[in-house]
């Protein structure tokens, strides 16, 4: 299995993926641009082929995270320059050989109209997506709500993809922490998790994973992810049966989880990796 993490980009996109090898690691991501920003500027275009040249020799996946303000959901004044922030990132990441730009789920805009959102997302998505052609990726992330919050469950995901003009230029980012604080995934019913995707075709779209465990039960809707191995609340047998699981083979498995807490993230990959492989 492929194991990588989050790796900063402030040494330029082959400075992190030198980082990431420098891990062990087998997979990575990376903000294309500011993270705090949707500001669209040129970018460093011979250090992108670089980087991407360095992932091939090394053998090497990596997705992109959009910048923290990029939203499905925007108000009426920042569509436009979500939808140009998203081109651009899909073109940095497209440089740097990266598989899909990760974009979060919306959030709910209408308490009347509980369709609304959906309806925006699938606009702002067919806005995008129009003025792209490349192999990169738009890579659907599951939200950390409470049960029935909005972007918490494998069908909002799946129906949002398909009611796309060119669902083909989309897939889904499965976030553990994420899936866990939902009640999606509660721990023990994987095999229930899979049935559902493999039933929806989620699967047959995922192109990564985002590991991380939680800090808080499941259930409780509350995004705080903590280390696979200390402070969550998933334990090394649930996350084992995920790992274990065939609809996840080849999928790269990419760490945010703290890096500050006891143990770092090339310390993680490497014990990830005595047990499992690359």
């Amino acid at each position: 299995m492929k194991f990588g993490s989050h790796v900063s980009i402030r040494e330029g996109y082959l400075g992190a993926a030198k980082r990431a090898a420098s891990m062990n690691a087998a997979a990575y991501q990376f903000f294309p641009k500011n993270p705090r920003s949707l500001t669209v500027k040129e970018f460093d275009k011979i250090d992108a082929e670089h980087c991407k040249e360095f992932c091939k020799e090394h053998n090497m996946i990596s997705i992109a995270h959009t910048p923290y303000p990029t939203s499905l959901t925007p108000s009426a004044g920042k569509k436009e320059a979500v939808i140009s922030s998203l081109i651009k990132d899909l073109e940095i990441s497209e440089a740097c050989g990266a598989t899909g730009v990760v974009v979060h789920f919306g959030s709910q805009i209408s308490e009347s109209d509980p369709l609304a959102s959906y309806r925006l997302m699938i606009e702002m998505l067919n806005s995008v997506l129009e003025h792209w052609d490349g192999m990169c990726k738009i890579l659907l992330e599951n939200n950390a709500g409470k049960p029935g919050t909005i972007g918490t469950t494998l069908e909002e995901l799946v129906q949002v993809r398909n009611l796309c003009v060119e669902p083909e230029k989309i897939g889904f980012c499965l976030d553990t922490c994420h899936a866990f604080a939902s009640g999606l995934w509660n721990g023990d019913n994987w095999d229930e998790v899979v049935d559902k995707g493999v039933g929806l075709n989620y699967f047959e779209h995922l192109y990564a994973i985002h590991f991380n465990n939680c800090k808080y039960q499941t259930g409780l809707g509350i995004d705080r992810h903590a280390n696979i191995f200390k402070g969550g609340y998933i334990n090394e047998e649930q996350f084992s049966s995920l790992l274990n699981s065939e609809v996840l083979i080849n999928i790269p498995f990419i760490l945010e989880t703290p890096s500050k807490e006891g143990i770092t993230h090339k310390e993680e990959i490497s014990q990830l990796q005595k047990n499992r492989g690359k």
